[in-house]
């Protein structure tokens, strides 16, 4: 589930001599995780502040964020017949808006609502990029170049979105994608065009970009500032846009599943599955070979490379035994759950602070340590440190979920211990006997 849990499966196995299977954390977490999620539906989410709107941190592009592009209803698609409708409801999921119908290259008059779509028929649609593609995944259509998008498949590169803006000065300023030869000259297809929400009733590829347009361009991974600097516009700063591969999905769920089902059954390794999936999908063309060091968190294999040396120094210096002695000699005459519960409260204390792998490394041969001390099984001091790691609740960088919500949350670094520390106490509350009952001492 996390990587402490993977950490402290390979420190059981290192001193005990056999790592935690795959579902022995399923028992403990998934009751203590429900707890949680009854505790947040119910009364958690009335803890949290309400942002001021004036204040809270918006997306400075947010105005011009929605393009205006067309998809295509393919020839086999389930779809024909359906009226215009009854897309509603998934376009409301994936928040797009369905602005009209275009057939047989001629736009027609209002949102055509109640007309049944028929082959190749064009949706025009109002969407983020990030929208577009799961509007377009979820239905499976076809963008509007498709052949032009087919070409580019086949040339066996990766595909990747960008966003530019149109100056007085740029090429494709005062003429359409077709006119400037954006697929036959750059390999490239323009997906949308966002103009400040100002509607125009052309085809996006035959509408004549102006100065200040922000264009949607599909471009083979790696020519991104070639296109760029062909067509004589702006670059905006990239938003992370990716091109979902709804073909490959099956594949990518298939190996995955696979890898997941040979760990359980014991028949290898969990890392060594995981590394055989990244393979597979470099060889199957899901993940590109360009892109594997950008999607390696570079920050967490650092932490852990300087972090699995100390807590193996405190281990042979003895430095596990010092700490461990001192937390038992201040619970002296406590009964052994309470001592789970010590440990627990200070590694969900530790993880508040510190990156949560690397909490796990230091906590862990520490409950072994106090487990043999007291003569108790070491298996629930493990359990406690797995669940306690990945609890971390009371700020912002405990965990990089607590990061990524903080700006487009607009909320402060004082404002998660509102909620973060009644969870926490009912983490510790429900976990701690379910510890107990699953591992006894």
């Amino acid at each position: 589930g996390t990587p402490p849990n993977i950490i402290i499966s390979a420190i059981r196995e290192q001193s005990l001599g056999a790592p935690f299977r795959m579902f022995d954390f399923a028992p403990v977490g998934g009751l203590t995780a429900i707890a949680g999620l009854i505790f947040v539906a119910t009364i958690g989410w009335r803890l949290i502040p309400q942002p001021d709107s004036a204040k809270a941190a918006a997306d400075p592009m947010g105005e011009y964020s929605n393009f205006i592009a067309e998809l295509v209803v393919p020839v086999d698609s389930p779809l024909i017949g359906q009226r215009v409708q009854d897309l509603y409801e998934v376009a409301e999921k994936s928040d797009v808006a369905i602005l009209g119908l275009i057939r047989d290259g001629k736009r027609r008059y209002g949102t055509q609502r109640t007309t049944r779509l028929a082959a190749q028929d064009e949706l025009v649609i109002e969407a983020t990029p990030e929208a577009l593609d799961e509007f377009r995944a979820a239905l499976k259509l076809d963008v509007a170049d498709e052949a032009r998008t087919e070409r580019l498949k086949a040339e066996g590169e990766g595909l990747s979105k960008i966003e530019v803006v149109v100056t007085e000065h740029s090429r494709i300023n005062g003429k359409t994608a077709q006119a400037v030869g954006l697929n036959w000259r750059r390999r490239a297809v323009l997906l949308g065009i966002s103009r400040g929400g100002k509607p125009f009733r052309s085809a996006v590829r035959k509408t004549p970009a102006k100065a200040g347009d922000i264009l949607l361009l599909l471009v083979p991974t790696g020519s991104e500032a070639e296109v760029t600097e062909w067509l004589g516009c702006l670059p905006l700063a990239s938003r992370g846009l990716s091109v979902t591969q709804e073909g490959k999905v099956w594949w990518a769920i298939g190996m995955f599943g696979t890898a997941v089902a040979a760990a359980s059954l014991g028949l290898i390794y969990l890392p060594v599955a995981l590394g055989l999936v990244v393979v597979g999908m470099v060889l199957t063309g899901i993940l590109p070979i360009r892109e594997i060091y950008d999607h390696v968190e570079w920050p967490v294999v650092v932490l852990l490379g300087s972090m699995i040396p100390l807590g193996q120094a405190l281990e042979t210096s003895g430095g596990t035994e010092l700490i461990a002695s001192g937390l038992l000699n201040l619970t002296q005459g406590l009964p052994a759950w309470a001592v789970l519960t010590i440990i627990m409260v200070v590694t969900m204390s530790l993880s508040d602070v510190l990156n949560n792998t690397a909490t796990a490394i230091v906590a862990a041969p520490i409950g072994i340590e106090m487990a043999g001390k007291l003569g108790a099984n070491p298996d629930p001091f493990l359990m406690a440190v797995a669940v306690a790691a990945s609890c971390a609740f009371l700020t912002p960088i405990g965990h990089k979920n607590n990061t990524l919500i903080l700006g487009p949350g607009g909320y402060r670094f004082g404002d998660y211990w509102r909620m973060g520390l009644p969870l926490e106490i009912l983490v510790v509350a429900v976990s701690v006997p379910l510890i107990l009952l699953f591992w006894p001492l």
